[in-house]
């Protein structure tokens, strides 16, 4: 669902879920903007009826305080106004399998949210009305593109608000299948989001929430219509309950790199390197050297690859065959960086990658290695500070 996309909104003390969710602060189809921190790993997965510890590779929203149950996980309690209870993914995935079991709020007007979304505004959505016991919605939306509100539909499913049930998005290139408890209830294929204008692709971070639409006092009558009426709080608290949750990234990287500002998936690169402009350093990639090298390096960071991509090569077959010698030739220089320098040594990690699809130009990974040992001193002095 969306109301509102607008970066100023991040500022706003009281933001309703629908907001803290539609908006980017930094567009890349508009200017450029820092890479996206990739999940580089094949999977991930959280099991929140472990408590607290499970929020390790997650943002809360601003006013967020989960409380857990042992059996049924993550617990996003609203018990009044002005409330919405939301974590993010510290990750971006770039096409991927994103399983969420939960149970959805009860109340009229309150709405439960798991939403993909990219920094363009591609999003792709399962939403529970608190008010409706046999149905969820899906969506999507490419490019902040809200012309018409006539993409969603409802799926019939058994009691969400009382009973745990697993949801799913199955998102490629060429589609995104919703799944309820291993059953796709429905598809969308690239051509027939507008000849593929509107779908959804490029990297996403997942975003699970429990909002208020139901407010009138924040939100407009078509919004409290669609919620199904006024929120009665004195029957609060109202509360959505996550299990756990299970991620599958089809293109595992460090990070992803937008190369143009067309939106398309084939602009965006998978990259192993963050390089730093102000302090022209190259270090191997994880979540957390990306997210040290931004923090660090402020604006003038940018997460970028050492190397070029043939036009006939396929995206992830060329990066997992880089990123394999690059690993290598990192880890190597890392060695030789840590016989002069202790520091540098305790912070020398190589970075895993996926296994060659087919053969690359050993020429370009060549000098992908060259460059990698003549800046990894540097790099790693950088990333420890």
């Amino acid at each position: 669902m969306h109301f509102a996309r607008n970066s100023a909104l991040a500022g706003l003390a009281v933001i309703p879920l629908a907001f803290a969710q539609t908006y980017t602060t930094c567009n890349p189809m508009e200017k450029t903007c820092p890479n996206d921190v990739g999940l580089d790993s094949a999977s991930f997965a959280c099991d929140f009826t472990k408590g607290k510890s499970a929020l390790a590779s997650w943002s809360a929203a601003t006013g967020t305080s989960l409380t857990y149950d042992g059996s049924k996980g993550a617990q996003f309690v609203i018990n009044g106004k002005n409330q919405a209870p939301t974590i993010s993914s510290d990750f971006y995935i770039f096409f991927g399998r994103v399983d969420v079991t939960m149970q959805a709020a009860p109340g009229v007007g309150i709405v439960s949210s798991m939403v993909l979304q990219s920094e363009d505004l591609d999003e792709i959505d399962w939403e529970w009305l608190g008010g409706d016991t046999t149905q969820a919605q899906t969506n999507y939306f490419g490019k902040g593109n809200t012309t018409s509100y006539d993409r969603g539909t409802y799926q019939s499913v058994s009691s969400p608000q009382t009973t745990m049930h697993t949801y799913t998005f199955d998102w490629t290139k060429d589609k995104v299948d919703w799944l309820i408890d291993g059953v796709i209830v429905r598809t969308l294929k690239y051509a027939d989001a507008v000849g593929g204008e509107n779908f959804p692709q490029t990297p996403m971070r997942l975003k699970l929430g429990n909002w208020i639409a139901g407010d009138p006092a924040t939100n407009a009558k078509g919004t409290i219509e669609w919620a199904g009426g006024e929120t009665d709080f004195s029957q609060a608290p109202f509360t959505m309950y996550v299990k756990s949750v299970s991620v599958t990234n089809y293109n595992p990287a460090g990070a992803y790199q937008w190369t143009d500002k067309t939106g398309s998936y084939e602009s965006i690169k998978l990259s192993t390197a963050v390089v730093s402009n102000s302090l022209n350093t190259v270090a191997p990639t994880s979540a957390i050297s990306v997210k040290k090298a931004q923090a660090q390096g402020s604006d003038a960071v940018v997460a970028t690859s050492n190397f070029t991509l043939s036009a006939s090569s396929t995206l992830s077959s060329v990066i997992s065959s880089a990123s394999a010698k690059v690993t290598s030739s990192t880890a190597a220089a890392s060695s030789s960086a840590a016989s002069k320098s202790s520091s540098s040594s305790s912070s020398a990690s190589a970075t895993s990658s996926q296994p060659a699809q087919q053969s690359t130009n050993a020429g370009v990974l060549n000098t992908v290695a060259t460059g990698l040992f003549s800046a990894v001193g540097a790099a790693m002095a950088f990333l420890i500070l």
